[in-house]
């Protein structure tokens, strides 16, 4: 009896001790039962598949500070740019033609526009997204000179694909011309001025052989000078586009040239922009003359 009563003060001394060990460990009441691990019979073990995985659940990204931010979603008030900015490659320069060779503007062009394409003679290549050559037909009659890439030139690689540019293609179609096949268009510099600014004379004289070359390749019977920066870097003349408009000078002394506004400049509100509107139609007039073009009559 002594013996069952010492082994019993034992027991329950052992579960005093285990409750307090639990106790220490933060453990909060006791399982009514033991959780047995199902167990797969002996003769089953050999031929039972494993049960399948079940998929994962998905969960929601998990917000840190310290993590790269996603995409920002599109913002309704924000209008999309006007132009799709893509960067164009490099143009791969070609070898020059042997010495003798005729000078055929479908492989000169291309060489001159690759060599454009990796320019850094001037600042301008700093900032610049693509250069921009030219757009329309090498083979046209009729060149038009702007000043520079404004900033959906930039983008696109394309010159007058803006405002401006949508203004110059209804004065060209009002020509009774289609400004992809019928006309070549491009500018002084091939790099956008920061801004949209005038570029500096270093700047333009930096480019300017470049056009030189573009248009004696193109070989031009007319070229309409759009604006002022384009007037001064083809005659070298400090004349104003006012005094200057629509009477004929000479390039290099023999392509004819008609100096005219530039588009951007109808579409600012001056203190009288249809007069202005109506010297240009004007001088586009004399252009169609020039070419043999018919004239639409006033009604």
């Amino acid at each position: 009896m002594d013996d069952l009563r010492s082994e019993l003060a034992d027991l329950v001394r052992a579960v005093h001790a285990y409750v307090a060990w639990h106790g220490e460990g933060g453990t909060v009441g006791f399982p009514r039962e033991a959780v047995r691990p199902q167990t797969t019979p002996r003769h089953e073990t050999a031929h039972a598949a494993p049960p399948p995985m079940p998929a994962p659940a998905a969960q929601a990204p998990e917000f840190s500070p310290f993590a790269a931010p996603s995409a920002a979603p599109p913002n309704p008030f924000n209008e999309p740019d006007p132009v799709p900015r893509v960067t164009k490659p490099r143009i791969p320069v070609p070898k020059p033609p042997p010495p003798g060779e005729p000078r055929d503007r479908h492989v000169h062009l291309p060489r001159i526009e690759a060599e454009v394409s990796n320019c850094t003679k001037c600042r301008l290549h700093e900032t610049r997204t693509n250069t921009v050559f030219f757009r329309g037909n090498p083979n046209a009659q009729l060149v038009f000179v702007g000043e520079g890439p404004g900033a959906d030139e930039d983008a696109s690689g394309k010159p007058f694909v803006g405002r401006a540019g949508q203004l110059l293609d209804k004065m060209i179609g009002a020509m009774g011309l289609v400004p992809e096949s019928d006309v070549y268009i491009c500018n002084i510099v091939k790099c956008r001025p920061p801004d949209n600014r005038r570029p500096e004379p270093d700047e333009v004289a930096a480019c300017i052989p470049y056009l030189h070359e573009q248009l004696d390749l193109v070989s031009p019977k007319v070229i309409v000078a759009l604006g002022n920066t384009a007037l001064a870097a083809l005659l070298g003349t400090a004349m104003p586009i006012t005094k200057v408009r629509g009477t004929w000078k000479l390039y290099r002394g023999t392509t004819m040239l008609m100096p005219t506004y530039h588009p951007s400049f109808l579409l600012r509100p001056t203190s009288n922009p249809v007069e202005s509107k109506r010297q240009a139609w004007e001088d586009l007039q004399s252009v169609m003359k020039e070419l043999g073009l018919e004239v639409p009559q006033k009604r």
